[in-house]
């Protein structure tokens, strides 16, 4: 009688079989080469950023030899407050960009956005905009306080991914 029943049983099919399984696979191809396509546009642009970080880093540089030798060294203290700010803003804005393409590169490996790395690029977006808005004096106390209250749910997200992994499917 077990026998029977076990000759009874509907066995699902595999899932590379049929139309369904052809269907999942073309879709994971597709979804993998829009990813690549996007990790390859997301690399152009860090590698600009760093170009154009150079750039800055170097008409700062120019600049301030100028304006020395023009104007002394007493009078420059606003001009470098100037191109600091704008060095510091494309230096974080760097850094949010490597954190976005841990994002896709991570995607790529694992098929999945990860809470853990979602939540480290808001902390790095976040604390890009606390830093831009404090150094650019422009911040008042009721925004610092909600942006600090958005990085602690941010932190606090990252590390409940980090104490509470997702099970793995025992199938």
């Amino acid at each position: 009688m077990p026998e029977q029943q076990e000759r009874n049983r509907i066995v699902p099919p595999a899932i590379g079989a049929g139309a369904r399984g052809r269907t999942l696979s073309f879709y994971g191809k597709l979804l993998d080469l829009i990813v690549i396509a996007l990790i390859f546009v997301m690399l152009l642009t860090l590698l600009g950023a760093l170009v154009g970080l150079a750039y800055d880093f170097a008409v700062a540089v120019s600049t301030l030899h100028e304006a020395a030798a023009v104007q002394g060294l007493t009078h420059i203290h606003g001009l470098v407050e100037d191109l600091g700010q704008g060095l510091v803003i494309d230096v974080l804005s760097t850094f949010v960009l490597i954190e976005l393409f841990r994002t896709f590169t991570d995607y790529l490996e694992f098929h999945r956005i990860r809470l853990r790395v979602l939540a480290e690029v808001g902390i790095v977006f976040v604390l890009r905009e606390m830093f831009i808005g404090l150094y650019a004096h422009r911040m008042d106390s009721t925004e610092l306080l909600a942006i600090a209250a958005l990085l602690a749910v941010l932190v606090a997200a990252r590390i409940a991914a980090v104490q509470f992994p997702p099970r793995r499917n025992e199938t």
